[in-house]
């Protein structure tokens, strides 16, 4: 089997094999990596956190099952067939679509693919065709380890139903087919959006349009992940105030064509399965069309039409953020986030979680009709927002906006390490906790009563102040200026550590929080508590920062072979 396929592979011309390659590693943006960077290595650790996510899922749907008798068992399988089915559809799609978002540029040809393919002798459609090529052999890859799990035990459990094997064979086929059609459906939908973008408008527009986009497409993504509500019944689904969102929602768009092919389909739900086959051809069609368009008309664009432009003239107001080391530094950070794809992309996706959180707060409270009480949900909410917004600028932060360009910081060092530092910290302050400070104060406006939200807000700033000093902690570099050595660190290992010790401590933390906001006495002494740390930390990184040195390049490790020979 495997020397069949290597036989296969060598027949491709060698164009094709060389550029898929290349277009390949590319998914990642190398020039942000160190020299020694292990990108396959990092690449394996985002399989394996999708596979734990696949077997989160099997389990959740098998554990409940193990101390259940046949007859429970398949009640329990019946009940639950349908709300899994969703969600293994609907974060099938979620993947697919954040993954698409993030190499938002990697199947449309940029500026170096044009200056450096075009004078050699290679045709448009063989750099369209390996560049299709990579970007689904990334999706592909992805689909196939969310699912390993999943493609495996849903189809045993949920087409045992059907009394025969048969009936598990259809429902793995069935299941295998709508996952590819629903992750084909929105890689799709983003390359015929971006496609007729690039088409219709200039490149320096397009060029500004096309980050505001990628935005609107994260939020629009986890916003809707989070926000659908739970059709877990046919009878939910004939509830009238339910249509709009059918209507709308590929997920149940896809859902109705899964179980068509696996032949439970309700025939009043038909029209949804024929909606999923629309939107499938009509978007895999508009894609086919803006992808040729683009590379057989757009090409030259590219290198004629300037991808920047002279700033406009006039007097441009600079605010002040402390000391001018400290400004440009806040500045230079927020710049980086606002112009650049790659830490636009990293940082967008901690802030659609955010939102995510935000939009639901917001949801519950519009549909009140009184001012509600202070909850212990409103306070985990807002203590999830802020951990996020702090781990995703403390991750925008290791990425460079361009190693080429380090020689000017590294030859400009001309105040001591620890002022970099406390700059660096300055930015996160303001960039991560003060933005999420106030989207809290906003949405626990309405609470009641106005003494318990103020000491919660209270409360809030100094954790954020805690969780800012903890992210920085041994982090001496100039934001965005050091290179990315993704091998280094075990992202499986820092991703479950960091959501396992975050719900450690959010529940007794937001336990004794809600304890002390009834009592004055207890919560002077927490909020004293809480100070306290946070003086302890800021002396701690104080201390460490003035024997630091900047560090501009992340090398691995060190490691001493010996031969192990031993003198007798």
């Amino acid at each position: 089997m495997r020397k069949s396929i290597r036989t296969l592979l060598d027949r491709l011309p060698l164009q094709f094999r060389v550029l898929y390659q290349q277009f390949l590693l590319r998914v990642i943006d190398l020039e942000a990596m160190s020299i020694q960077a292990d990108v396959i290595g990092f690449l394996g650790q985002i399989a394996g956190v999708l596979i734990m996510f696949s077997m989160i899922f099997a389990v959740r749907l098998v554990g409940p099952t193990l101390l259940m008798t046949p007859v429970q068992v398949a009640a329990f399988i019946r009940g639950a067939a349908w709300s899994s089915e969703q969600l293994a559809i609907s974060t099938m799609m979620l993947v697919v679509g954040l993954i698409t978002v993030i190499t938002w540029d990697a199947t449309f040809p940029d500026r170096r693919d044009v200056l450096v393919l075009s004078p050699l002798p290679i045709t448009p459609r063989t750099i369209l065709c390996a560049k299709v090529s990579a970007s689904l052999s990334v999706l592909g890859l992805a689909v196939l380890m969310l699912n390993l799990a999943t493609g495996l035990v849903y189809p045993l459990l949920l087409g045992s139903l059907h009394g025969s094997p048969f009936g598990v064979l259809r429902f793995f086929v069935a299941y295998w087919l709508t996952m590819a059609a629903a992750s084909l459906f929105l890689y799709g939908s983003v390359l015929a959006v971006q496609g007729f973008t690039a088409l219709m408008l200039p490149r320096r527009i397009f060029l500004r349009l096309s980050a505001i986009l990628q935005l609107a497409a994260f939020g629009l993504l986890l916003g809707v992940y989070f926000l659908s509500p739970a059709i877990p019944t046919l009878a939910v689904y004939r509830v009238p105030e339910n249509q709009w969102w059918l209507a709308c929602s590929p997920t149940y768009w896809f859902f109705a064509l899964f179980n068509q092919l696996n032949g439970t389909l309700p025939a009043e739900l038909a029209w949804l399965a024929l909606r999923a086959w629309i939107a499938l051809g009509v978007v895999v069609a508009g894609a086919a069309a803006s992808l040729l368009l683009c590379y057989f008309r757009t090409m030259k664009k590219t290198v004629e039409e300037p991808d920047l432009v002279p700033g406009a003239r006039g007097l441009h107001w600079v605010p002040h953020f402390g000391s001018p080391l400290q400004t440009a530094i806040v500045l230079f950070s927020f710049r980086s986030l606002t112009r650049s794809r790659q830490h636009r992309v990293a940082f967008a996706f901690f802030l659609a979680i955010v939102f995510a959180i935000a939009l639901a707060l917001l949801r519950g409270e519009l549909s009140a009709t009184a001012p509600e009480p202070l909850s212990p949900n409103l306070l985990a909410s807002t203590f999830m927002m802020m951990t996020f917004a702090i781990l995703g600028l403390r991750c925008g932060f290791s990425l460079p906006i361009s190693l080429t360009a380090n020689w000017v910081l590294r030859t400009t060092q001309l105040c001591p390490s620890q002022k970099y530092i406390a700059a660096t910290r300055r930015s996160m302050l303001l960039l991560a906790v003060v933005p999420v400070w106030l989207v809290s104060a906003l949405l626990s406006i309405s609470c009641r009563p106005f003494a318990q939200v103020a000491g919660h807000l209270a409360a809030l700033a100094v954790i954020g102040y805690i969780l800012a000093e903890l992210s920085l902690i041994g982090f001496y570099k100039v934001p965005f200026t050091c290179s990315f050595l993704p091998g280094k660190t075990n992202f499986q290992f820092v991703l479950w550590g960091f959501l396992v010790l975050s719900f450690t401590f959010m529940v007794p933390l937001m336990s004794q929080e809600w304890k002390a906001l009834h009592n004055i006495f207890d919560y002077v002494f927490l909020l004293s508590v809480h100070i306290v740390v946070a003086s302890v930390l800021w002396a701690f990184n104080r201390h460490r920062a003035k024997s630091a040195v900047l560090y501009f390049e992340e090398l691995p490790d060190e490691i001493i072979t010996t031969l192990g020979l031993v003198s007798r």
